[in-house]
């Protein structure tokens, strides 16, 4: 999956800069909302493709959190970031850690499952990890019924002089199929003032909120689609809220 983009590998030591922390602040409040709305108490949380760490550093003021990703590279972020958190290397798809969540979260990494058998897949890896009456939480970018191609650009800088910015550019190369595509071009300025670019491309996964509903019913959820509450200035996500039965 994503061990296979420069992004989150070689270039992982940029994230914080590249997607700062504290743009995290509200997406993780209106997470941790989903996530308590189980029928049981939640505490303790499995994030599914935690990435650098950036929601469980705001989901750790409410949640004990275990935190499993396939890049190596990413999860040495996190820990700098969540010292205090369990990390795990693993692949979303067939990862089993042999015990049970009161929940289970899966923000954006998700985007990177680019078709339905590994999507039922991932399911089948939420539900193993779900208790009775616990709930799983998935936060895709976009959904068919969401998706506009569009730009976005961001990035930040540290004290040392390091700066990194991005433009993203994501379009569908085939509405017919279940993916689209974003090209990254990333400028990485080093404390010296040195600058080089990187170009890479990213497949992301696009299915339909009915695709997304029955699959994550076959795998065993209640499951329902929600729309994003968000402050930001683009489209509102489709939020899939599964509930395990108790």
């Amino acid at each position: 999956m994503t061990s296979e983009h420069r992004l989150y590998g070689e270039l992982a030591g940029w994230w914080p800069l590249i997607s700062p922390p504290d743009e995290y602040a509200e997406e993780a409040a209106y997470a941790a909302a989903l996530l308590s709305s189980a029928s049981v108490p939640v505490r303790d949380v499995l994030e599914l493709g935690s990435g650098g760490g950036n929601n469980a550093a705001y989901l750790t003021s409410r949640f004990v959190m275990t935190l499993v990703d396939i890049s190596e590279e990413m999860l040495a972020v996190s820990r700098r970031l969540n010292p205090d958190c369990e990390h795990v290397a693993g692949d979303m798809r067939e990862i089993r850690l042999g015990r049970e969540f009161d929940a289970v979260f899966v923000h954006d990494a998700i985007d990177y499952v680019t078709d339905e058998a590994d999507l039922a897949r991932v399911a089948d890896t939420a539900f193993a990890h779900c208790r009775a009456g616990g709930i799983a939480v998935f936060v895709p970018d976009h959904t068919v019924e969401t998706f506009v191609p569009d730009t976005e650009h961001g990035g930040s800088d540290d004290e040392s002089g390091r700066g990194a910015r991005y433009l993203a550019w994501t379009w569908d190369p085939d509405p017919d199929d279940t993916w689209v595509c974003t090209e990254y071009a990333f400028l990485l300025r080093e404390t010296g003032g040195a600058v080089h670019t990187v170009h890479e491309t990213h497949r992301t996964g696009l299915f339909h909120r009915h695709t997304w509903l029955r699959v994550l019913g076959e795998a065993g959820f209640d499951a329902e689609a929600a729309v994003e509450i968000t402050t930001d200035e683009r489209q509102p996500r489709d939020v899939f809220v599964a509930h395990r039965p108790g």
